[in-house]
């Protein structure tokens, strides 16, 4: 059985305010593993639900944390708190609309500065 020291318990934040947990995961989880258990424990009444990990942003003390790094090597020293949880904040981001290809009017590419 792992250590109480071996685990750390994460709540997560929603931009409206509402959490996803808390749970316990080890300090060996990438936070890649993290979005992944977001986007499957998402509200599903919730708008703007994450597709793909890419598509979410996780803040914990200030910092956006990258998915190739572990819990381990992200949490603060307030982790240790015995008894405490770690919030974590939730930002979605928005779909990229791909830009259409318009056809570009020339008379708006030429430059309307004046030389007096």
């Amino acid at each position: 059985m792992a250590r109480a020291q071996d685990q750390v318990e994460i709540k997560f934040r929603l931009t409206d305010g509402s959490d996803i947990g808390p749970k316990n995961f080890p300090v060996a989880t990438s936070i890649a593993i993290l979005k992944e258990n977001i986007i499957a424990e998402w509200p599903r009444e919730k708008e703007n639900s994450p597709h793909t990990v890419k598509d979410i942003k996780l803040i914990s003390a200030g910092r956006i944390l990258e998915n190739s790094r572990t819990v381990g090597e992200c949490r603060s020293p307030l982790c240790d708190i015995p008894g405490g949880v770690t919030t974590m904040h939730v930002v979605v981001q928005p779909p990229m609309e791909k830009e259409k290809g318009l056809p570009i009017d020339p008379k708006q590419s030429k430059c309307l500065c004046q030389i007096l």
